[in-house]
């Protein structure tokens, strides 16, 4: 757990979900994490509530390529994890051109900037399970697979993708390269404090917090890889360092998600989250449905993860609605300055089952 100790670590998009557990993790394993990030996305906002263990933080947008290029090479930062994004599928069809920028303009940024620095660093950059060009096979997609994308936040992040292998290939896979660089793909994340619009966990947490209020699912009969928030993060970790470790990953790109027997329907997942916090339950929505496409199955093959990195999920499906349901029933039984307490009380639980399990090793 040597590995980020007294390191200097940057974390875009760190006041969304994914990144601010990430920064309150880095901050446990001794790292000195600086972020950046536009705006916070939500109200309330998991960022929020653990905002005090970051080191130091920079409000720009992704977009603005000289100032990303600035702030990277000032602070030189030992490692990169590039999370900053336009996350909801809805909102792309609402702003195509946004998330287009944002996802796939902003990741180049990101690179460019990396291109031009004089000093060693190891990047993971986030896209998403969604990269893939998903005709809904049954098997999981494996990182041979097609890119592609029928909405546009989809097809902002296959975009990326291929942005990404360009530098790769044209620069970064020299010899006088500074740049160690891996992509992490993974999603249908949940865990305690996403409020984000048009996610299924969030939606259900804004109807059970009101008196009495039915949760509605557009599509309750829809499959998805669930796998708590910790699951892909440990991911991304796990690859940063062996990246800095073993030249021979760079530029490699690496499934993170749960077995292909723990897809499960929005409908048991919300089931299972009722089990372990009385809620006054849901009602289906979907002859209401009249939004624009989501696939109905998506599920990755993470079997390179496994032999490359020995990385595995830890948390089994009950495991993961059992700490969501945890996380939001003591925010809204005892308060928001509990957020942080429970945040890091399951991190520290988290990495003492991984060693337990044997589900990846750090250092």
């Amino acid at each position: 757990m040597q590995n980020f100790q007294n390191q200097t670590v940057l974390v875009t998009g760190h006041t969304g979900f994914k990144g601010s557990w990430l920064s309150v993790w880095l901050t446990h394993l001794g790292a000195k994490v600086i972020a950046l990030s536009d705006e916070v996305p939500t109200k309330p906002a998991h960022y929020e509530l653990i905002k005090n263990v970051i080191t130091d933080e920079y409000r720009i947008d992704v977009r603005d390529s000289k100032t990303v290029y600035e702030i990277i090479n000032n602070i030189k930062p030992n490692f990169i994890f590039h999370l900053a994004a336009q996350p909801i599928v809805l909102e792309s069809y609402r702003d195509p051109l946004n998330t287009f920028n944002t996802n796939t303009i902003g990741t180049a940024n990101v690179l460019d900037a990396l291109r031009q620095i004089n000093h060693k660093c190891t990047a993971v950059i986030v896209t998403s399970d969604k990269c893939y060009d998903n005709v809904e096979w049954t098997r999981g997609y494996n990182e041979m697979d097609r890119l592609g994308g029928k909405d546009p936040y989809s097809g902002s992040k296959g975009a990326a993708e291929l942005v990404i292998r360009s530098y790769v290939h044209s620069f970064f896979n020299r010899p006088e390269s500074n740049v160690r660089l891996g992509v992490g793909r993974a999603g249908n994340v949940i865990g305690g404090g996403d409020w984000a619009p048009f996610r299924i966990v969030p939606d259900c947490v804004r109807s059970w917090s009101k008196k009495n209020e039915k949760a509605e699912l557009r599509n309750p009969h829809s499959t998805r890889p669930w796998q708590h928030v910790l699951e892909p993060l440990s991911g991304y970790i796990t690859l940063a360092v062996f990246l800095s470790q073993n030249p021979d990953l760079n530029g490699e790109a690496f499934n993170f998600g749960p077995p292909a027997h723990q897809n499960h329907t929005v409908a048991e997942l919300v089931n299972e989250i009722i089990a372990n916090w009385p809620s006054s339950g849901w009602v289906d929505r979907s002859k209401d449905n009249n939004a624009n496409h989501e696939a109905g199955l998506l599920k990755l093959n993470c079997d390179k993860a496994l032999h490359m990195l020995g990385w595995k999920t830890t948390l089994n499906f009950k495991e993961t609605a059992q700490w969501t349901a945890e996380w939001y029933r003591t925010y809204y039984e005892k308060g928001e300055k509990t957020a942080l307490d429970i945040t890091t009380k399951q991190i520290k639980k988290y990495m003492n089952l991984a060693k337990q399990r044997n589900s990846f090793k750090l250092g």
